[in-house]
């Protein structure tokens, strides 16, 4: 799989301490950043594997997939491209497939996603339509979210091409301008006193039982 680091590096705002280095479909990996428009079917599991750096392992870096402390959400967004091999993001129209923040246990995502060794499971929609897409992996760091402009986001995008799909038509967002400053999920105190609850960025992921507009 190609990832085309440099065409979501535009919407970073920190220097990477965590990759989205590989696409796994239906459990098998489609090569650390190798290939182009990997072909992907509506409805299927996909897996997103993050790491340190693009040679690192668990075995041999304590702080890969990512420093366990740099606790936050995790975040999925599709956007349909007449060319997965398109070279900017302006204008691009996103809309969310996944996301884990903090659940009831006070345990987050970045937690579950560094026992896990680096991967986070989510499932395409099956009523999306057929084509191809940028994919973009997200993760928010918020140990400096305090305050403003604190926290760190880490993202790339997969090129990917959806087959066997539907018609749905999900409500889109634009990057810049899903997230604010002052949105809770971004300006947030993780330490004292101890969050019970966080509210993640962004719209709430599409699902095909959602309503279309």
């Amino acid at each position: 799989m190609k990832l085309s680091i440099a065409t979501c590096s535009l919407l970073a705002s920190a220097s990477a301490h965590t990759i989205f280095t590989e696409l796994h479909v239906n459990g098998v990996a489609q090569g650390h950043t190798k290939g182009v428009r990997v072909p992907v079917k509506a409805g299927d599991k996909l897996s997103a594997e993050w790491h340190h750096t693009l040679d690192s392992t668990p075995e041999t870096d304590k702080s890969d997939p990512i420093d366990p402390g740099h606790l936050g959400p995790i975040m999925v967004y599709l956007a349909k491209v007449d060319s997965a091999l398109t070279t900017t993001v302006t204008g691009l129209k996103w809309f969310k497939i996944y996301e884990d923040g903090m659940d009831a246990n006070g345990e987050w995502a970045v937690t579950r996603l560094y026992n896990n060794k680096g991967l986070v499971d989510f499932i395409l929609p099956s009523c999306i339509p057929s084509g191809q897409y940028l994919l973009r992996a997200e993760l928010i760091a918020l140990h400096g979210a305090a305050s403003y402009p604190g926290a760190q986001l880490y993202m790339e995008c997969a090129q990917i091409n959806v087959t066997g799909g539907g018609n749905a038509s999900p409500a889109t967002v634009s990057f810049p301008g899903a997230y604010k400053g002052t949105d809770p999920g971004i300006k947030f105190q993780l330490y004292w006193p101890k969050p019970t609850s966080y509210t993640i960025p962004g719209p709430r992921p599409f699902t095909c039982s959602a309503k279309l507009k």
